[in-house]
């Protein structure tokens, strides 16, 4: 049992039927069956959200993809059954997950086939809708992408608004070490060289080179090898399909990007009734 995908599907499904199906209180009840059909080539994503919903419907899916497994344009994805009212009322339910989570998946799933063959991970952001986020970043996950922090509870990031407010920057991580949980990470983001080093040397676990040029995080990575190789190096900034292969071939270990949340466009899905 999913209790977040539970509570998700039931909010999702509660803000389309409302006070009820108006044609679920005409129509008769019957037993049928459908599909979700794919009209463009995709990844698909949902299946956790998707058995939430047959758990609490009763309905019945047998599903042909798992999440994470690519499909092309004319292949069936799942089949629904079950009673006629109940599952015209989640139609929509049923595609808008579908769609949103298979499009992240697909975009994400683009971004990690550029990068994969150096080694590099590819991560999200916060940049996520609101009251979206752990949907979102679970879509991001079945296209082979990794989680960036959940929230703030999570990570120390200190970027440069956090910066301006720091004086000391060595003294502020001794309180920082003395004060957060011992197993939470502190990331500092850096804008050039001179950042990065200074950030390395007060103790940052993860160092962000934030819309760095690759040559100049090339410099940084070549640092770190040198003098701190426990430290994490994350590039971050302007990351687009076309250029995040070169940010990869610096030598980073990860690459952050909010594209595959934001940036994705909903592929060609439909559900249709058998007979």
């Amino acid at each position: 049992m999913n209790i977040e995908a539970e509570e998700f599907v039931k909010a999702v499904a509660k803000e389309d039927i409302g006070r009820g199906d108006l044609f679920a209180r005409v129509a008769p009840q019957k037993e049928i069956e459908a599909y979700i059909v794919a009209k463009s080539d995709g990844v698909f994503a949902g299946e956790v959200y998707l058995k939430a919903i047959e758990h609490l419907f009763g309905l019945k899916f047998h599903f042909f993809y798992q999440d994470g497994a690519t499909f092309t344009k004319g292949e069936k994805l799942l089949t629904i059954s079950g009673d006629s009212k109940v599952l015209l009322s989640l139609e929509r339910t049923i595609l808008n997950i579908t769609l949103h989570a298979s499009s992240i998946a697909t975009l994400t799933h683009r971004y990690v086939e550029k990068i994969e063959p150096y080694g590099v991970k590819l991560l999200d952001t916060r940049k996520t809708r609101p009251l979206l986020r752990v949907f979102e970043k679970y879509a991001v996950r079945c296209g082979g992408g990794l989680n960036h922090r959940m929230g703030l509870d999570d990570c120390l990031m200190l970027k440069d608004t956090h910066l301006k407010t720091i004086d000391n920057l060595t003294l502020f991580m001794q309180e920082v070490r003395r004060k957060i949980p011992f197993t939470s990470k502190v990331e500092i983001e850096c804008e050039t060289l001179e950042d990065a080093k200074r950030a390395m040397d007060a103790g940052a676990d993860i160092v962000m080179c934030d819309n760095m040029e690759p040559s100049l995080m090339q410099e940084v990575v070549h640092y770190r090898a040198e003098n701190a190789p426990h430290i994490l190096i994350e590039a971050s900034g302007n990351v687009t399909l076309e250029s995040i292969e070169e940010i990869a071939k610096s030598g980073v270990d990860a690459i952050s990007t909010g594209s595959t949340i934001h940036q994705s466009t909903w592929i060609d899905l439909s559900m249709r009734v058998v007979g």
